[in-house]
């Protein structure tokens, strides 16, 4: 069995992480950390999983838990997993990050968006943007796999097939993203409490969401050139899913049954990519507790425009799903090993 252990284990993103490795036929997990439930069992803060009763959290030190696996998970936030990931990344364990820490390949950037330096340069040229459908063959060469956002997740996978095929104008790219509170992580926010957010619907930060540079990094180098896209996030009153409508213009004329065989060419074998038939569009209910991203096409040929909508769980495809995912890809796994099971939740 391989040795895993989830390094902030406590917040959304860590909680998935336990539901889903407990689950994995091929690993054991070893070692969870928690600043706040340090001390606790896993099922006694979290009852649902009370197959990992005998599971502690424990404070991250780093020297401690070195020994202790052969695989790390980050699921700290933002600007705290830079020294942890190099610490582990410099002793020859593979690492996850699931934070922002090392999707920017420019560190310029990073600092623009997040407003801190970064100081382990070095380890971050050295980090494979962890999405599989594209990166898949560097990502079972990788030692540090940078687990893409939720937004990104779904807005990259939406435009890839028609990037890659020259189909649209990606100067005038729209996505137009909703997600469920989830997305903002366990922690306590007057902003997203339930009275706030309930029976209501808003867009946040219009233009300056961070997961701004991070789609727009991947879809420029998919179309070999600069890209910049119109990128506005919203707050839906729901726990979780992503829905993403991409609007772009058509480079010539075509229709919706030719664009849909690109997007089932291009996404042939793919294990958790469902392109839906013309008329049917995705509906975050139907992936919810899955690692599957569902996609729908539609021309509109009255204004020359593809909408593309996309669906993804935020905390499975859009985090700890996908991390699995990436670590069966760096162990030489099954690609859907323990992750068959994240099925729809009721």
């Amino acid at each position: 069995m391989i040795k895993v252990a989830i390094c902030g284990g406590s917040g959304y993103t860590g909680i998935e992480l336990l539901r889903i490795l407990s689950g994995h036929p091929a690993v054991t997990i070893t070692a969870v950390t928690s600043e706040r439930s340090a001390g606790k069992t896993i099922a006694e803060v979290f009852p649902h999983l009370s197959s990992l009763q005998e599971l502690i959290y424990e404070p991250l030190i780093k020297e401690k838990l070195l020994s202790k696996a052969d695989i790390f998970f980050m699921a700290l936030p933002h600007g705290k997993s830079q020294e942890t990931v190099h610490f582990f990344h410099s002793k020859k364990k593979l690492v996850i990050d699931l934070s922002a820490d090392y999707r920017l390949s420019d560190p310029d950037i990073y600092k623009e968006w997040y407003g801190l330096p970064h100081n382990f340069t070095s380890t971050l040229k050295k980090a494979v943007f962890g999405l599989p459908e594209i990166y898949r063959n560097k990502i079972k060469k990788a030692k540090l796999v940078a687990n893409p956002g939720c937004y990104p997740t779904g807005a990259i996978l939406g435009l890839f097939p028609v990037i890659k095929n020259r189909i649209i104008d990606p100067s005038s790219i729209i996505i137009d993203s909703k997600s469920g509170t989830s997305g903002a992580g366990r922690k306590a926010d007057l902003s997203i409490s339930f009275c706030e957010v309930n029976e209501g619907f808003k867009a946040y930060v219009i233009g300056t969401h961070r997961h701004t540079p991070e789609i727009e990094q991947e879809l420029s180098l998919l179309a070999g050139k600069k890209i910049s896209v119109n990128f506005t996030p919203h707050l839906l009153p729901v726990d979780r899913g992503i829905l993403s409508t991409i609007y772009a213009p058509l480079n010539k004329k075509s229709d919706t049954a030719s664009i849909l065989k690109i997007y089932k060419k291009v996404y042939t074998g793919e294990p958790f990519i469902r392109v839906l038939d013309e008329g049917i569009f995705p509906n975050i209910k139907n992936v919810k507790g899955t690692n599957f991203c569902h996609i729908g096409v539609k021309v509109n040929n009255r204004t020359k425009t593809l909408i593309i909508v996309t669906a993804i769980d935020n905390l499975v495809k859009g985090a700890s799903g996908q991390a699995v995912h990436n670590m069966n890809l760096m162990l030489g796994l099954k690609e859907t090993e323990g992750l068959k099971s994240s099925a729809v939740f009721p």
